[in-house]
């Protein structure tokens, strides 16, 4: 039977992963905490709304971003990167300190570091629609064979990964429901990747050509799928998914 392995949410869209262990998930709504904020660059402004992942700070513009983590503490939020250190911020009102903290880790290339933005109701994720993303840890596991060398998980920055499922056979859910836990998903589309993938979490610098290895391998560059929570409940580590 298939089961949840890992259960990640990233507080900051593109900065910061934090493990958990069990979650509540509510119907049209993203994975609890998961994108809440976003850190805008350049001359882009705050609209209220959804806005597409190149107004934001990410780890595809800036490697080093992949290496940070996150947790949660009520209204506030623990940061640790290996070369920065550790920062202490309340999102509602440390956004200018957040993006001095980030400043020394941003590419001098890449537009500044603006406003750091809480999300409308849906989420800041990379889709306009509330989703969380669903992954394959068997998926990873042939990627990683592929590459060469074993693959954090966090690189593929995604919310809920299983166990079970042959590799890459999640790709074709598209259209489906799944039962996880308590909770119904529809899967709705897949996730083709970025340069993001490539980056060590643990470094934070390009050390594998994940998106190579997919095109040589697989004839695309699609790892994990997006999913709207149809009907909300508790999920946890070790709860079984069945498609429906």
């Amino acid at each position: 039977m298939s089961r949840v392995a890992q259960i990640w949410r990233h507080p900051i869209k593109g900065i910061g992963a934090e493990r958990l262990e069990a979650v509540t998930l509510t119907a049209g709504r993203p994975l609890p905490g998961d994108r809440a904020w976003a850190l805008l660059t350049g001359n882009n402004t705050d609209t209220g709304t959804w806005q597409p992942c190149s107004n934001f700070a990410r780890g595809c513009y800036g490697p080093e971003l992949m290496a940070i983590t996150a947790e949660t503490d009520g209204d506030r939020l623990h940061l640790v990167h290996p070369r920065a250190g550790r920062i202490d911020i309340n999102p509602d009102r440390d956004g200018q300190k957040l993006a001095d903290w980030l400043a020394p880790l941003w590419p001098a290339e890449r537009p500044p570091l603006g406003r750091l933005i809480a999300a409308p109701e849906e989420g800041m994720s990379d889709a306009g629609y509330a989703c969380l993303s669903v992954l394959g840890t068997a998926s990873l596991a042939a990627l990683s064979e592929a590459c060469g060398q074993d693959l954090d998980p966090r690189r593929f920055r995604g919310n809920l990964w299983v166990d079970g499922p042959e590799p890459f056979t999640e790709l074709d859910w598209p259209g489906r429901r799944l039962r996880i836990g308590e909770a119904v998903l529809e899967v709705v589309e897949r996730i083709d990747r970025c340069r993001a993938t490539q980056v060590n979490p643990e470094t934070g610098e390009e050390d594998c050509e994940t998106l190579r290895s997919l095109r040589q391998n697989w004839g695309h560059i699609d790892f994990g799928v997006k999913a709207r929570v149809i009907s909300g409940g508790d999920i946890a580590t070790g709860a079984p998914l069945e498609l429906l």
